[in-house]
């Protein structure tokens, strides 16, 4: 059985892995530990995750979808038709279960349905090569987030807190439509910059060194300049601005002071000034924050890729974890619903060790995790029937 570990590990990028692994605890730490230190300070797990993680998760599909579709060569004809076919059906799954973990009391702001609903616009994107792709997720995440203040002007600007489920799906389909799409806690609208830079950089070389490195440095690049322009015009009167114009009831993680960029939105701006879109704060969805946080998570997988080169084989128990990150957040939510609340001791080391201590023996002597191996079944499926059809419906 470990032949076939080292088979498995062949062929993935552990390095990518590795990044989903770094995205998958993050993402427990800021579920997990408080937003305030005991000074009243931001947490370290805030300042380090917040924002951050989730970003990281979302191109991170974007990476998974064009490595599952080509990797560096991009399907055409029916082989489009059978990767978006695969796409689609595995957007099904990841949605569905995202609809049942809604429903668990966990306080937890699941990001599953959206993520299946960024699943879905990758579709007609497929067919583009890594520039392209690229190009039009870094132009996104500025046109986005300027078209949502428009279409949320004039409209509730409280927080959406209502996290999708498959009751309220059900009793308010237009309501949980406009929270994926607009005002949710992941907006698919401004999220869409993450997945198209995502599917761009699956579309590059991965295993080549010098594409890792280039990465890296320009990630650092890009967060260093989104976040220190953000301050900058913050500091210039930016701040002061923002403080006249108030949040108009929409909430926030705290006051609106000199720490505004350690403060959360949860998703989206307020409406209340054009001003908004110049802060680099968690889940703001402004353009200094999307741009800020693609940077972050371009440089965290370009690190990983590179500490794959460096250390090889060491790595994977590290990729063990990543490999299996539906599985892994999906019973994180729900332990966190549990019997594993956020109230018990020392809560992220409970949670990233039992993460570990199930991922390495399963992936060494299973393989996929279980609602990977769903997903994988179901997208094979989808694959063949749409591909075996006869080619004037299939295209």
């Amino acid at each position: 059985m470990p032949e076939r570990s080292t088979i498995l590990s062949r062929r993935r990028l552990l390095g990518v892995d590795a990044a989903r692994a770094v995205a998958l605890i993050g993402m427990i730490a800021t579920h997990v530990e408080p937003r305030v230190g005991p000074g009243g300070e931001a947490s370290v797990a805030h300042v380090l995750a917040a924002g951050r993680a989730s970003a990281l998760f979302a191109l991170l599909a974007g990476v998974g979808i064009a490595l599952a579709s080509g990797a560096t060569t991009p399907p055409r004809g029916r082989g489009w038709a059978g990767a978006a076919a695969a796409t689609a059906a595995r957007a099904a799954v990841i949605f569905a279960v995202g609809l049942i973990l809604g429903v668990f009391d966990s306080g937890l702001a699941v990001i599953l349905c959206y993520y299946g609903v960024l699943f879905v616009v990758a579709l007609p994107f497929l067919p583009l090569r890594a520039g392209p792709l690229i190009g039009l997720g870094l132009g996104w995440a500025v046109v986005g987030p300027v078209l949502s203040q428009w279409l949320r002007q004039g409209g509730d600007v409280s927080l959406d807190a209502g996290v999708p489920n498959a009751a309220i799906l059900l009793t308010d389909p237009g309501g949980t439509a406009s929270s994926l799409l607009l005002t949710g806690y992941y907006p698919v609208l401004t999220w869409t910059a993450y997945l198209l830079v995502g599917m761009g950089v699956g579309r590059l070389p991965l295993r080549r060194a010098a594409v890792a490195a280039w990465m890296t440095a320009g990630g650092i690049a890009l967060a260093v300049v989104a976040y220190a322009g953000s301050a900058w015009w913050l500091a210039a009167g930016g701040l002061a601005e923002l403080q006249g114009a108030g949040t108009g009831g929409h909430l926030t993680s705290g006051p609106v002071g000199d720490d505004v960029l350690h403060v959360g939105f949860f998703g989206t701006t307020p409406t209340t000034s054009w001003g908004w879109l110049g802060i680099a704060s968690p889940h703001s969805g402004a353009p200094p924050d999307l741009l800020h946080t693609l940077g972050c998570a371009l440089a965290v997988l370009g690190l990983m890729l590179l500490l794959e080169h460096a250390v090889g084989q060491a790595l994977w128990p590290v990729a063990a974890i990543g490999s299996m990150t539906f599985t892994l957040y999906s019973l994180h939510v729900v332990l966190v619903a549990t019997v594993l609340p956020v109230t018990i001791d020392h809560p992220f080391l409970v949670h990233a060790a039992l993460a570990a201590a199930i991922a390495l023996p399963w992936r060494r002597y299973v393989g996929r995790g279980p609602l990977e191996a769903v997903a994988t079944v179901v997208a094979q499926g989808a694959r063949r029937r749409v591909v075996r059809l006869p080619r004037t419906i299939a295209g």
